[in-house]
């Protein structure tokens, strides 16, 4: 797959759970290979690996992000400093950290709404090209709503970052894999996006019901991101985790 900025053959994975797995699938039906690592080491990985086939392979995080053109970082958030800094530098790097203070403990400067979650990641991954992506998707919609380019059904999902080249590769990383996306702007506004305002989740779920998917094009997307409010009550972490 070319990209703007390069060619991606070979997508690096680290975090083999639910969003990580499903990123993989999609990335193998696109013909990207994958590399994948979570954080019990790969040999935990045998029937992940086996289930998705030969252009996939198990590694750790730090191999995993070598091998990577571009890698995905889907830990829980509580983890984001294990992320390998030094080879990751230059890379770009799709992060689908969410807070969950149930989960994760209590983070003040983002309860007190100084910081966001990627621009967290950012600061520690010193080098890297960070685009918030990935995030706002329930992993049963993220698999089932994967449609063609043109296809009328598609939907599109959220992402944000500082740097525009990675912001394209992470558009076109993104086509491959099924989904239009909305460029909802820097890293430090990727709170729109987050866990408990409008456009997470559940725009994706139908009357709800995180099982059962359901697409959100452009249009909706634009407008829920548009429609959060940081401070209201209403949309803060904790709604779905």
């Amino acid at each position: 797959m070319s990209t703007a900025n390069q060619t991606v053959t070979t997508l690096g994975i680290i975090g083999a759970g639910n969003i990580g797995s499903t990123v993989a699938r999609l990335a193998l039906d696109a013909g990207i290979d994958v590399v994948i690592a979570n954080s019990r080491g790969p040999e935990t990985l045998t029937e992940l690996i086996d289930e998705l086939g030969d252009r996939a392979r198990a590694a750790t995080a730090e191999e995993a992000a070598e091998a990577g053109d571009v890698v995905v970082v889907t830990v829980p958030f509580r983890a984001y400093r294990d992320l390998p800094v030094e080879t990751l530098v230059g890379k770009v790097v799709l992060d689908t950290n969410n807070y969950y203070p149930d989960r994760d403990g209590s983070i003040p400067e983002l309860d007190e709404h100084r910081t966001t979650t990627s621009t967290l990641v950012q600061e520690h991954l010193a080098g890297a090209r960070v685009v918030k992506a990935f995030n706002s998707i329930f992993f049963v919609a993220l698999a089932a709503l994967a449609r063609p380019q043109g296809d009328p059904g598609r939907s599109a999902l959220p992402i944000f970052g500082d740097d525009q080249a990675a912001l394209a590769t992470a558009t076109d990383v993104l086509d491959a894999l099924g989904y239009d996306v909305v460029v909802g702007g820097s890293l430090a506004e990727s709170w729109r996006a987050e866990n408990g305002r409008p456009v997470y989740v559940l725009p994706y779920a139908q009357d709800g019901e995180v099982t059962v998917p359901a697409p959100a094009d452009g249009a909706i997307v634009r407008r829920l991101l548009e429609s959060a409010v940081r401070d209201d009550p209403a949309q803060q972490p904790g709604m779905l985790s």
